[in-house]
């Protein structure tokens, strides 16, 4: 009796399709070039919010301190003169500007980056060499429109590739608040502030690398579509150009993306008093860290939350947005009570509350807006991901306007006595 050879199938030796082989690498790639792109568009913003207590120290001047006192307390709190809202409010204001105004302007990509690049780059100078309090201004505003251009666009440019993409750029936005505080915080033991600022040119270099060399571009602006028959041995992909929409048919989409907006802007308007408004108010006399220290090492804290968050979408996904919202406000209750009362005996407690909050602001991130790509028809996607970027910078900007006063009357109050 003849045996039949079986054919076999799945071995080592089986040949890889090349155009498989090609598309992976494509995807891997693209996958590694948002990723990197997340990190170096939000890097500066990052870095002139961990900046901004010694900025505002080392260009605006000494401190004034409360005199006070009361039965219970006979010390002066460590104020700055000018809060640092008003650089996150030069950070962010900008950025929003760009995000208005970019969704309605022509989609010339590369122009736009090489303009993200060229901006980063001027703002980082202009803020390491300032001799003046308005140049240290004018560099945070140019690093945010580097920042703000560089979001609106990537996160429309997003949509002519794999979905994963934005998984991976809202991760690289977390690696860039890590990133960014880390380095700042740890290069300022041993450089100045001007010099620790001036080695970060190095990141809009790594930015275009990633964009022109690393990121695999699709051959034109247009929507992929999978191919009509079911016959075909291949799903491939044929590609149809988009069409343009015009003003009005823009502005009829915006209603129906409120639902994305409004709890995304509230996250942030939360979260972003605390940082800007709170943060600075909070200081654990006669630890290992001095008062500056803290608030850096703060800021790290609440980036490493972030980071996590934005980097889960893909392990867990949630859907009701508010409710990151309104846990958002406990916090602010919490911190704004520990401002005014110092009753956390412990900087391990703040820095977990903090952690906590980075967790909340960074899921509310990744999570709006891999929701979007899932949910808003591929027509609408370029324009809805691009104007629904302006709802967390509405609600920072905010934060920064109501940090202000809220840091002057409360730098008036004398400082208490911690509990514990």
């Amino acid at each position: 009796m003849v045996k039949k050879s079986l054919p076999i199938t799945g071995t080592r030796n089986d040949p890889i399709d090349p155009e498989t082989q090609a598309e992976k690498r494509k995807k891997w790639r693209n996958l590694i070039a948002f990723w990197i792109l997340g990190l170096c568009n939000n890097y500066g913003y990052v870095v002139m919010l961990s900046a901004a207590h010694d900025i505002i120290e080392s260009k605006f001047g000494s401190t004034s301190s409360s005199s006070e006192t009361t039965n219970n307390t006979t010390t002066s709190r460590d104020c700055n003169t000018l809060s640092t809202g008003a650089i996150l409010l030069a950070d962010i204001i900008p950025s929003l500007m760009t995000k208005i105004v970019a969704p309605f302007l022509p989609f010339f990509v590369h122009l736009r980056l090489l303009s993200c690049v060229i901006l980063a780059a001027s703002g980082f100078v202009m803020v390491a060499l300032a001799a003046s309090e308005w140049l240290a201004i004018l560099g945070v505003i140019v690093t945010s429109l580097s920042s703000g251009l560089g979001e609106v666009t990537l996160l429309g440019y997003s949509h002519f590739f794999d979905k994963n993409v934005i998984s991976t750029w809202s991760s690289g936005t977390g690696g860039a608040g890590v990133i960014g505080a880390v380095s700042y915080a740890g290069l300022t033991l041993w450089l100045s502030t001007e010099n620790t600022i001036l080695v970060m040119l190095i990141v809009p270099v790594i930015e275009a690398i990633a964009f022109w060399i690393i990121l695999v571009h699709p051959n034109e602006t247009a929507l992929p579509v999978s191919s009509l028959g079911n016959g075909s041995k291949e799903n491939k992909k044929e590609v149809i150009a988009i069409p343009e929409k015009t003003l009005k048919e823009k502005l009829a989409i915006v209603p129906g993306l409120l639902k994305y907006m409004i709890p995304i802007g509230l996250v942030y308007l939360f979260e972003y008093f605390i940082n800007q408004g709170l943060f600075e108010l909070i200081d654990f006399e006669g630890i290992w860290l001095d008062h500056a220290a803290q608030y850096r090492w703060l800021q790290v804290d609440y980036q490493i939350g972030v980071f996590i968050s934005r980097s889960s979408v893909n392990l867990v996904t949630i859907n009701r947005i508010w409710i990151m919202a309104a846990l958002q406000f406990v916090n602010v209750i919490i911190m704004t009570f520990e401002t005014l009362y110092f009753y956390i005996p412990n900087i391990w407690i703040v820095f977990a509350i903090v952690l906590w909050e980075g967790l909340l602001g960074g899921g509310a991130y990744v999570n709006t807006f891999y929701k979007m790509s899932k949910e808003v028809p591929a027509e609408d996607r370029e324009f809805s991901l691009g104007i629904t970027t302006m709802a967390d910078s509405i609600g920072i900007a905010l934060a920064g306007w109501i940090a202000m006063p809220v840091h002057n009357a409360i730098c008036k109050l004398p400082q208490p006595t911690r509990l514990g």
